[in-house]
């Protein structure tokens, strides 16, 4: 069966997660207390890490379903198929599950979400969007596209 993707959409999609991630580099180089301390840096960030999820799941959830490769039950289901059809590792998968459970909550439980905890993310975990990114690439390449 060939690989199928839609090559606008993702790389659409994978513009946006490089721009936001841009962006929240930017705020990542401002000081913890100057950070916490200014609404529009924690809000800027958290729309921006919602954002930027929310692209990885429609990436992931076109392949997915592009290529008929299962149905996800949940929201982070399209991570477990990828894994589960090799194109993914099982660290990436928690990653990624994980990535869709904090989403989650900034979208359902934003009330629960604190500067620290968005300001601990920008400085530590911005990585797993570029990882993210390159094995997106790698799953392109392999498609002989």
């Amino acid at each position: 069966m060939k690989f199928e993707y839609d090559l606008e959409k993702v790389s659409s999609k994978m513009a946006l997660i490089i721009s936001n991630l841009d962006k929240l580099k930017i705020l990542k180089q401002i000081p913890g207390k100057n950070f916490e301390e200014d609404f529009r840096n924690v809000e800027s960030a958290k729309h921006l890490l919602q954002v930027t999820i929310e692209a990885m799941h429609d990436i992931a959830n076109h392949i997915v379903s592009r290529n008929r490769l299962g149905r996800p039950d949940t929201y982070s289901d399209v991570f477990r198929i990828l894994r589960q059809k090799g194109y993914i590792s099982k660290d990436s998968m928690d990653v990624y599950s994980t990535m869709i459970k904090f989403r989650n909550r900034v979208v359902h439980l934003y009330h629960d979400i604190d500067s620290k905890e968005i300001y601990s993310i920008i400085q530590n975990n911005l990585k797993d969007f570029a990882k993210f990114l390159e094995e997106i690439r790698l799953i392109i390449e392999k498609s002989g596209d």
